[in-house]
């Protein structure tokens, strides 16, 4: 119930895409330049439940699949997406194209420019909403009725844009920025309301380092990396700085992130996924580190990740930037 309450507070600040904690299994969602990072085909399903103890805060459902087109050295993309807050009161669906074009800069440098075209809606379910003015203070009881206001719009859409470029060196660093809501679509319950979502900005980085042999890069796949990463987000007026490290041992992979969002300490996240021939599964959680505390419970996130060709062209080699599976 406070969930819900805290939720129409929210309503009132700028809201914010939803967060998740195995960047990597999410590569669409994370930068547009990575569309098509792949040999042939690429499907990924991920699944997020943040802070479960409150009534369903927020669930987020994701399903993207995207394909190289080496005859033309692109990749292209398509990913649909789901965010639930308060028990279902605010939801937001996304369908995502994606485009992206790759470019050899010399042996062992490779830049991918990508870009998103979306359609947003969100949906409003007022009568989930539960405000101060409907809880009897002596007994705690709810009220039916409320002097709160109702939108003028339930359900609102619009399209959005966003645009991504990924560098690789070799095959031990990467770094990338991506830009997402560049048009800054207005989602407006109320008529008077001119709130436009608020661009966000993202920028990544990584290294891998290599254990068994030293120096940097993997040389064989059974090699022991460390691949420590940086990521540094802002959306508005909110800043996020993510710093962790994936060690790799094949077929498995363990993870540590540390999440600061600058006005507090946010979460401590661990991983273990499973990477073996052309399949990815991951679980991670979030060790709530704010106020809200360890009543929250934390936050669950599973990931799927499928590599397959159904057509490859044997005349072309596929060159793909270095990143984490996580």
């Amino acid at each position: 119930m406070l969930v819900i309450i805290a939720f129409t507070l929210q309503m009132e600040v700028k809201a914010q895409d939803p967060a998740f904690s195995q960047f990597y299994a999410n590569p669409l969602f994370l930068n547009p330049a990575y569309a098509g990072n792949t040999e042939c085909g690429r499907l990924n399903l991920n699944y997020r439940n943040q802070w479960p103890s409150l009534s369903n805060a927020y669930l987020t459902y994701n399903v993207a699949y995207d394909q190289s087109l080496a005859a033309i050295n692109s990749g292209y993309g398509l990913m649909v997406m789901n965010d639930q807050q308060g028990d279902g009161a605010y939801n937001r669906t996304s369908i995502n194209a994606y485009y992206s074009y790759k470019l050899q800069l010399a042996s062992n440098m490779d830049i991918s420019f990508g870009v998103k075209a979306a359609f947003l809606q969100e949906k409003l379910s007022w009568e989930k909403l539960i405000f101060a003015d409907q809880i009897n203070p002596v007994t705690g009881g709810i009220n039916a009725s409320s002097l709160e206001t109702s939108p003028d719009n339930n359900q609102v859409s619009n399209v959005d844009f966003g645009a991504g470029l990924l560098f690789g060196y070799d095959n031990f660093f990467f770094a990338g920025i991506a830009a997402d809501h560049l048009s800054q679509p207005e989602m407006n319950f109320y008529s008077n309301d001119k709130y436009a979502l608020p661009m966000k900005l993202t920028f990544h980085t990584g290294l891998v380092v290599n254990a068994s042999r030293g120096g940097l890069g993997a040389q064989r796949p059974d090699d022991i990396t460390v691949e420590p990463n940086i990521m540094f987000v802002q959306q508005g007026d909110f800043k996020q700085l993510n710093a962790g490290m994936y060690v790799n041992m094949y077929p498995f992979v363990l993870g540590g992130w540390f999440r600061h969002a600058f006005e507090n300490i946010d979460a401590v996240m661990v991983l273990a996924g499973i990477n073996y021939q052309n399949f990815r599964i991951g679980y991670s959680y979030d060790f709530t580190l704010s106020k809200i505390g360890g009543s929250s419970g934390g936050a669950h996130e599973i990931s799927f990740a499928w590599n397959f060709c159904i057509i490859k062209d044997s005349k072309r080699v596929i060159r793909t930037i270095k990143s984490p599976g996580f």
